[in-house]
């Protein structure tokens, strides 16, 4: 009887570098440290990349911990500082300005959200702003920073943390793991794609040079551009601007505002046709300005952005144009895109670098053989769409509920939008309720930090908090109030607690 035959993947061929090639390159070699599969990255010195990805969600700390480094280690390695959340400024119109933090919203009780208990004591006349009962946006407006407690004794206690990094210095301190792990590097741009002539299954790339490289998968990162994916293998693009307007960025770096310290959060604030964005890293500040070209000429977008940066301009602005949406397949036969190749939405809330990590985690369950079963690329697509779609709701329901007065906001308020995102929203204004879907990225915190931060919280609350004397309830919500005021006040400052990071640039980590 004849042996089976090994149908093995032995070899991954990574087209582009980056953040999002470096990213899957580090994550492969852990994932097959002790397999016979060889990984190679192939990106060429002379092209730039995207690299404003510089704001994160908590999932990056998930991310790199797989790979056995530590928070000091990544923080020290990119220049980072911390971060608790986004803050929202004007997007409700001029003045307003609230926080999406990374963390809960007081205590639910009897399997009632707190926010419905909240909700009756407003329609009392109490005016607490439900931000005061989140520890992480109390600790993020009041700059301030330490762990969570691993051991939380409430609700209360609950929030979580992301990083603020320079993407450039982190795809360099990944590159260095990867190729420590055993990841070959060839430094050269992509002549042509070959495919076999029996399957159109990708055969082997040929560079420049002349050189040409075989592989059994092919992981195309090479951006925008989409070679392998969509210029070779015929994916197309499904745009959704008819929903999300903005189509063009600038980004620059400056220095940090002389005598300021950093603050723990992303700021996004609202513009006349767009938004612009802060980032506070250890050596530098990332700024850039989102914007609707059909509402907002270059020059006029120049004009907001350059008076507004966080400290003096260190680069020229380097301008991005982008279309939001998503290959309609994000795996071809023996293709799979990751990063900006498979889809794009706007920076708004820092959902680039976590869309990475999850392609990555989804070719890693999803890891094919040669025979590349269709049910496993089918799997691997509708994953990455419903994901896709579901990100894009939640950063739609910001342009929904914007109070603004100008053309474009005016255009985004009116505009109709997924069934999908209508159906959550008219789930919320009925009953105060969270729609869930599969593969979603954004918990109902989220939603509710949006919601409430819009001042869009339903009318009617839930009638199971009646079974609470008002009295009782004003005592009870006072006592939370005042926990989090005093967990807040004993907490150090963000700067106390960054300084204990040196800023050193250390990247000769082994994998």
């Amino acid at each position: 009887m004849d042996a089976p035959q090994d149908s093995r993947i032995r070899s991954i061929v990574i087209v582009g570098g980056g953040t999002a090639g470096w990213m899957t390159a580090a994550a492969l070699v852990q994932h097959f440290r002790k397999a016979p599969v060889t990984i190679t990255v192939v990106e060429s010195s002379e092209i730039g990349t995207i690299g404003v990805g510089e704001a994160t969600i908590p999932t990056i700390r998930r991310f790199y911990a797989q790979l056995g480094m530590t928070d000091a280690e990544v923080m020290q390695a990119t220049q980072a500082t911390c971060k608790l959340g986004i803050r929202f400024v004007d997007w409700s119109g001029p003045g307003s300005d609230f926080i999406h933090p990374f963390g809960l919203y007081g205590q639910e009780l009897k399997g009632i959200g707190f926010h419905h208990y909240w909700m009756r004591l407003r329609a009392h006349g109490d005016t607490t702003p439900l931000s005061d009962f989140s520890l992480g946006a109390s600790l993020a407006r009041a700059g301030k920073f330490t762990h969570p407690s691993p051991n939380p004794p409430s609700s209360l206690s609950v929030f979580d943390w992301a990083l603020h990094l320079d993407a450039s210095l982190f795809a360099q301190h990944l590159r260095a793991y990867a190729e420590a792990g055993g990841c070959s590097r060839i430094d050269a741009k992509v002549g042509s794609v070959e495919l076999r002539s029996t399957d159109g299954f990708i055969e082997t790339i040929t560079l420049e040079d002349g050189r040409k490289i075989e592989g059994d998968l092919f992981v195309d990162c090479t951006g925008f551009r989409g070679l392998l994916i969509g210029e070779a293998m015929g994916s197309t693009y499904e745009d959704w601007g008819q929903w999300l307007p903005c189509d063009t960025a600038y980004a620059v770096q400056s220095e940090n505002a002389p005598g300021d310290a950093p603050q723990p959060f992303t700021r996004v604030a609202a513009r006349s046709a767009g938004w612009q964005w802060g980032i506070p890293l250890r050596h530098r500040a990332g700024n850039g300005i989102v914007f609707s070209s059909a509402h907002l000429e270059d020059q006029q977008a120049l004009d907001t952005l350059m008076p507004n940066l966080m400290g003096e301009p260190l680069t020229e602005p380097r301008r991005i144009g982008f279309r939001p949406g998503r290959r309609r397949q994000a795996w071809v036969k023996n293709c799979v895109a990751i990063g900006l190749s498979a889809g794009f939405l706007e920076p708004l809330e820092s959902t680039s670098i976590a869309l990475i990590e999850n392609g990555i985690e989804r070719l890693k369950s999803l890891f094919p053989d040669r025979n590349f079963a269709q049910p496993v690329i089918d799997e691997y697509n509708d994953q990455s769409a419903r994901e896709m779609e579901r990100t894009r709701d939640f950063i739609i329901l910001h342009y929904k509920l914007n109070g603004r007065d100008e053309p474009m906001w005016r255009d985004c308020r009116e505009a109709a939008v997924p069934e999908t995102l209508q159906r959550k929203i008219d789930l919320w204004k009925a009953r105060g309720q969270f729609v869930r879907y599969r593969w979603e990225m954004f918990h109902p915190a989220s939603w509710l930090a949006i919601y409430d931060g819009f001042n869009a919280m339903p009318d009617t609350y839930d009638p199971g908090v009646e079974s609470f004397a008002i009295a009782d309830l004003s005592r009870g919500l006072s006592e939370m109030r005042a926990a989090v005021a005093k967990t807040v006040d004993a907490t150090p400052d963000h700067a106390q607690f960054l300084a204990q990071f040196p800023t050193g640039l250390d990247r000769s980590r082994a994998a």
